[in-house]
């Protein structure tokens, strides 16, 4: 009777490992939120990263010593597929749990389908970087503040997965592309810097290529312009009455500097004022009428005598 009775005591001298006794890990039917029954809407649990477990899992998750806040590993094993997400309820039915939708396709998950649920401990993110999946994504004011606003829904974040946040009624996805200091990370109550890599689809505006040029110095030669090739007057050959041919080859004037068309610029041009130039060429000042104007006298002039002097009459 000594050796059964300290057999028997032996069971419970050692206990179980302390790992085991703060491990919860079970298997759920998993559905969208759409399928919960009920008159509540919880249509927010589409635009986060939290699912609804049945209140038998609060039951074992009370019993044992695990830390907080509640984070969970879920992991679809047809599939090998997992990421991570927090609670928000424990009002499903026994052996159900409800996913976002998001959620159940990073998973390849489909109604009904098994998932296994596992709680975990994560470090604190201080770094995650994401990639929308849409151009979309950049006609929004200000993302990064539309990202973190939507991530305060959210309890943790997983390296790949592809989340969806609702803004003004449209559905915007963005992949996680990292994730510091750890491949899954907790976003609760920490202070991360969040990044952004160029949307799919995305190509860059094509600016035009300036070319800089020197300015060519300016000729002064009048050869070297191009010249006027329009009409001139009489230069065409003649035809003589008598018939011959002497003398009718034609002799243009040659063009000189000033038949050139060449064009008048406007040394006093100012940006953002217009000016109508009425008449290129400035008028010749008449100064010297103006002169004989103001010099002119009336009846100053010598007279005439019908009459020549030093005759008789």
């Amino acid at each position: 009777h000594r050796r059964s009775r300290l057999q028997f005591f032996n069971m419970f001298d050692h206990p179980m490992p302390r790992a085991f006794q703060n491990r919860f890990s079970t298997q759920y039917r998993c559905y969208s939120v759409s399928m919960l029954a009920g008159p509540n809407d919880r249509s927010d649990v589409e635009k986060g990263g939290k699912i609804i477990m049945p209140p038998s899992a609060l039951d074992q998750l009370s019993r044992l010593n695990i830390t907080y806040p509640m984070l969970f590993k879920l992991t679809n094993k047809n599939s090998d597929r997992m990421t991570h997400c927090g609670v928000l309820e424990f009002v499903a039915d026994e052996g159900i749990c409800y996913l976002p939708h998001w959620m159940m396709q990073n998973l390849l998950l489909e109604e009904g389908g098994l998932v296994q649920v596992e709680s975990v401990n994560l470090m604190v993110a201080t770094y995650s970087k994401f990639q929308p999946q849409s151009p979309d994504f950049l006609d929004i004011t200000n993302p990064k503040a539309v990202l973190e606003n939507a991530l305060r829904n959210f309890a943790c974040l997983t390296t790949g997965d592809v989340i969806a946040i609702n803004y003004n009624e449209k559905i915007y996805e963005l992949r996680v592309m990292e994730t510091k200091p750890d491949k899954a990370v907790s976003i609760i109550e920490c202070d991360m810097n969040v990044d952004f890599d160029a949307p799919l689809g995305y190509k860059e505006p094509e600016r035009p290529t300036q070319h800089h040029e020197e300015p060519a110095e300016e000729e002064s030669d009048p050869s070297n312009y191009e010249m006027d090739i329009g009409f001139r007057a009489f230069t065409g050959s003649g035809n003589r009455l008598d018939g011959k041919k002497k003398g009718i080859e034609p002799s243009p004037a040659p063009i000189g500097p000033s038949d050139i068309k060449r064009g008048i610029p406007n040394y006093d041009f100012k940006i953002g004022k217009i000016t109508f130039i009425r008449n290129s060429r400035p008028q010749p000042r008449k100064t010297e009428e103006d002169d004989s104007v103001s010099s002119f006298i009336a009846f100053s002039g010598e007279g005439q005598s019908l009459r020549k002097k030093g005759r008789k009459p």
